[in-house]
């Protein structure tokens, strides 16, 4: 079974001129990997400064330098994160039903996070980034119409306005905003464009994707690199692992703010 799904995953990437690497990570290594950045930012968040002893306003450089370095490389995970929407959404069978899994992950998501970050059940300060994976899914399905039913000046105009009201939303709405600086929903989606419209173009698509990181703090552009280190393999061939890693988020998150509330 797993051969038979990771042997259709890679023919699937091929087709789309993406290269059958033997070696590298698999899907299920970037997911694992991604999802331990999210848990270094948790902890970071949460159980850390405790052990630390450390409190906000505190002038123990000692802890403060130990939390930023952990929030910092957590930053790592952003590419990772938009590669793996960019792919669910070109093997999903149904876009629509993907979306809804990432919206009703956010919203489960929501209050876990409020906990997290900020030590409330409800906190609009900053938004978990899952609403910004589907944003992004939103915005390249829209480009994806707008190709294929536009033409010209018209198409062109029109990806650009669905690209910017995504970003305005990620911004006005305060998804993933990290330290009150670091914007992470704005990332990721600027990394899924640059994934989705850049996909066939191994080089130029991990340049890209590598200069847009590194403008946001270096970190994600160091999570690009680990991409280019990818191989075309799911690594997993039972359909739930799937879900354990939809369940992981929010889990994560409850289980690090409760012991802090």
């Amino acid at each position: 079974m797993e051969d038979t799904v990771t042997e259709e995953y890679a023919d699937n990437q091929a087709a789309r001129g993406g290269r059958n690497r033997r070696r590298g990570m698999t899907t299920f290594r970037v997911k694992t990997v991604g999802w331990l950045f999210v848990l270094l930012a948790t902890v970071g968040t949460t159980i850390l400064p405790s052990m630390l002893g450390y409190q906000p306003g505190s002038d123990d450089m000692v802890a403060m330098t130990v939390l930023v370095i952990c929030e910092v490389v957590s930053w790592t995970a952003v590419p990772l994160y938009a590669w793996l929407l960019v792919q669910g959404y070109r093997h999903t069978h149904s876009v629509v039903q993907y979306g809804i899994r990432l919206l009703a992950l956010a919203i489960i998501s929501e209050v876990p996070y409020d906990m997290a970050t900020s030590g409330k059940v409800w906190d609009m300060n900053s938004q978990n980034p899952v609403f910004a994976l589907v944003i992004a899914l939103i915005v390249i399905a829209a480009v994806d119409w707008v190709r294929e039913n536009l033409q010209g000046v018209a198409k062109w105009a029109a990806v650009v306005l669905v690209a910017v009201a995504g970003l305005a939303w990620a911004l006005l709405l305060h998804v993933g905003l990290r330290q009150g600086m670091f914007n992470m929903g704005v990332l990721l989606i600027g990394m899924a464009l640059v994934f989705y419209a850049l996909d066939a173009h191994e080089n130029t698509m991990m340049m890209t994707a590598g200069v847009l990181g590194a403008v946001f703090f270096i970190m994600p552009a160091v999570g690009v690199a680990m991409l280019h280190t990818r191989r075309d393999e799911l690594g997993y061939g039972h359909p739930w692992t799937k879900w354990v890693f939809y369940a992981l988020y929010p889990v994560t998150l409850l289980l690090c703010a409760l012991p802090v509330m």
